[in-house]
């Protein structure tokens, strides 16, 4: 679905993930795997880091610094994920050394075949000792069975705030936004080809276990998180804010669709992908692009008051606002780690 999507041939199907616009290396890898290049041969972290308020703006760079606190994916598994969490911003910094955790949000393109849900949270409250016979015996029945399951449409948005465990079946394709790291603590590894020694992130797996939330997540819970196709709210632009007010600290996205009036964009750095159509942005500084289903395009605050024209079903993604990070204290986290 992913080359499809792209509107290229599939070249490899054991990479199920393209990363945009990414000032994040996979982690574990050698040569800065996954950061983004640009057309001129340099990477956009460079590029942040040369001209924080040409690319960011000024608010995002005077809290923020170079930091864009934000990482695009496209995702198509092609199998079920294995369950697993991510680091909460408290965990990453006490242990991994890093600002940022790994809140993270789907939003989804498209679903095929009998595997097209996903799995979030524990239905109740888990034991460390049960969690552990769990993952030492990788009894992914018992894990699985004890986890809600969703179905989930195109255009169903779900939140997975950091701590988490959850899966994504192995027919949904989603843009993901997340916060810029690639941490993940494993609970299942059996049968997916992953080095177990690695599943802990080199911490003892009780340190580990720490990140992961036990307690039940209660339907009113479950509801906070997601937003169907059908559920968006309006924002004052006209656009459709696409994931749950909770996201803000962490990321923006904006579900925009266009027929016959242009829409007009604010400043902001921004990454635009579009999900179906065709049209054209055009950016008050004078540069027009033309878009199409599968393309996907780094907008920079320099570029000023963008206008999209022609048919097109799109979202834009973008950082978490200032505000929000502030009253966060990820503003503050980033201070006191340089």
């Amino acid at each position: 679905m992913l080359a499809a999507f792209r509107g290229v041939a599939a070249a490899d199907d054991h990479r199920p993930e393209d990363w945009i616009a990414s000032t994040t290396a996979r982690h574990g890898a050698e040569h800065g795997e996954g950061l983004t290049t640009l057309p001129d041969g340099r990477l956009l972290r460079d590029a942040l880091r040369d001209d924080p308020e040409g690319w960011l703006g000024p608010e995002h760079a005077a809290a923020l610094g170079s930091d864009p606190a934000l990482l695009v994916k496209l995702l198509d598994a092609g199998e079920r994920l294995p369950v697993h969490a991510h680091p909460t911003r408290p965990f990453a910094r006490r242990h991994l050394g890093c600002r940022s955790g790994k809140t993270e949000a789907w939003i989804i393109i498209e679903v095929r075949g009998g595997d097209a849900g996903v799995h979030l949270g524990f239905t109740r409250d888990i034991d460390a000792a049960e969690l552990d016979r769990w993952t030492q015996t990788q009894d992914a029945h018992a894990i699985l069975a004890c986890m809600h399951a969703l179905d989930v449409e195109p255009g169903d948005a779900v939140l997975v705030p950091a701590g988490l465990p959850h899966a994504i079946g192995a027919g949904v394709f989603c843009l993901e936004l997340q916060e810029p790291t690639d941490f993940s603590l494993m609970l299942e590894w059996a049968g997916f080809d992953l080095d177990p020694a690695a599943a802990t992130l080199g911490l003892a797996p009780d340190v580990a276990r720490e990140c992961v939330q036990r307690t039940a997540l209660r339907p009113h819970h479950l509801d906070a998180l997601r937003v169907r196709a059908a559920g968006a709210s309006s924002s004052p632009l006209g656009l459709e804010s696409a994931l749950p007010a909770r996201a803000d600290p962490f990321f923006r996205a904006e579900r925009i669709r266009s027929t016959h009036s242009p829409v007009t964009l604010d400043p902001g750095f921004s990454v635009l992908v579009v999900l179906a159509g065709a049209g054209r942005i055009t950016s008050e500084r004078g540069g027009s692009l033309a878009l199409r289903r599968g393309g996907t395009t780094l907008i920079p605050h320099a570029a000023g008051v963008t206008t999209l024209s022609g048919s097109l079903d799109a979202v834009r993604c973008r950082p978490p606002s200032v505000e929000a990070a502030v009253s966060d204290g990820l503003a503050a986290d980033l201070a006191g780690l340089g």
